[in-house]
């Protein structure tokens, strides 16, 4: 899935000007970013096809025999006084050629990595949504990933840290113009292996499927820069982690994801994937993991949604469904999801709506409440 974004149109017209030697930056056309997520093809690169032991700290490394990989952070924060940020902080990595394959060549700018990032910072009480990007290549030190020390990077922003096991400690770092965000993450609940042990299968061909783990409580703490104000803040946040080559078939035009952090201590990540026909691919899932660390997959018919708001951006004119009721009818959880701010739309060269949100309702001992990121990918 997801992840949006891997810049389809824009990361193919960077990588097709990668052997050349001119620093200067490509304005990319805006895109949807699906087209580069499906399609089987015999292309040489690697393919997730059964389910996998993930290893610490390699699997936090970069996976080059695969097309595409993320590392994807989000988060919700606050000051002393309550004051609410919202953040995402995401990493991504495209492939041109396969690793076996890769070309040689003498200019010190060639590379067969192209490298995305996303920043974006939510203020509520100011009621402002930024959102920056970096694109490059893998050449001259501008981007790339290392597993021990753990360091992932797009030119001067940053995660660097360590993890071994379900011990994930990490700083990131990332600025620009008058936006900052410096923060220390530290993981504390084990990591959750989504789908069958690893492998989550969205579709049916062969390979339609990514290697996904989850690190869904980090305790954040650090600092937010907007609009020349800096705040100390503290929070929790997550880490999405994913690489394929191809993962969503063909039918496949989006998918809504879900990242909620509850007030009883448990977790719950969840993804409709949305079909051409108006319907729901029965390869949606996700995980319910409790506060004592019991887990529960979920499939499509495990979770039931309804939109229950939207919003038009006066930006691009689509039309965002952005507040939901999410119901897991077998853990008698019942919640009214809602932005922080109706406007968290990224129009930048991939086009979607990733935004903080939070939640009330009931859980099987009563009121529940909840933080968390919504991602709505693929409308137009």
């Amino acid at each position: 899935m997801r992840r949006v974004i891997l810049a389809a149109a824009t990361l193919v017209t960077l990588a097709a000007c990668s052997d050349g030697t001119s620093s200067q930056r490509y304005t990319p056309q805006q895109s949807t970013g699906l087209r580069l997520l499906g399609a089987e093809a015999d292309d040489g690169f690697a393919r997730a096809t059964a389910p996998r032991e993930f290893v610490f700290p390699a699997d936090h490394g970069s996976h080059p025999e695969f097309r595409t990989e993320w590392w994807y952070f989000t988060g919700n924060l606050a000051t002393a006084e309550g004051r609410h940020f919202g953040f995402e902080l995401t990493f991504f990595r495209y492939a041109v050629g396969p690793a076996a394959a890769q070309r040689e060549g003498t200019s010190a700018w060639r590379a067969d990595q192209v490298w995305m990032a996303h920043f974006a910072i939510t203020d509520t009480q100011g009621k402002r949504f930024i959102a920056r990007e970096r694109l490059t290549r893998e050449a001259l030190g501008l981007a790339g990933a290392a597993a021990e020390p753990l360091h992932v990077w797009v030119e001067d922003w940053s995660l660097t840290g360590e993890g071994r096991g379900d011990d994930l400690r990490v700083q990131l770092a990332a600025r620009d113009d008058v936006t900052a965000l410096s923060l220390g993450l530290a993981s504390t609940v084990p990591h959750v292996a989504q789908g069958d042990s690893g492998l989550d299968v969205k579709g049916a061909g062969t390979g339609n499927a990514s290697y996904y783990y989850s690190v869904p409580r980090l305790a954040a703490e650090g600092e937010v820069t907007i609009g020349g104000e800096s705040f100390e803040v503290t929070g929790t946040a997550w880490l999405d982690r994913e690489w394929s080559t191809s993962s969503l078939e063909p039918g496949t035009v989006g998918w809504d994801w879900f990242a909620l952090h509850l007030s009883d201590g448990s977790n719950l990540m969840f993804y409709r994937l949305r079909t051409e026909s108006g319907g729901v691919s029965p390869f949606s899932g996700g995980t319910l993991v409790a506060a004592d660390g019991g887990r529960r997959r979920l499939a499509a018919q495990d979770v039931r949604l309804m939109a229950v708001d939207e919003w038009t951006s006066a930006a691009t004119g689509v039309r965002y469904p952005i507040a939901w009721r999410l119901e897991v009818p077998g853990s008698a959880i019942e919640l009214v999801i809602r932005p922080y701010l109706n406007d968290q739309e990224l129009a930048l060269s991939v086009r979607y709506w990733e935004g903080a949100v939070h939640a009330e309702g009931r859980g099987p001992l009563g009121p529940l409440t909840a933080q968390g990121y919504l991602e709505l990918a693929g409308y137009e």
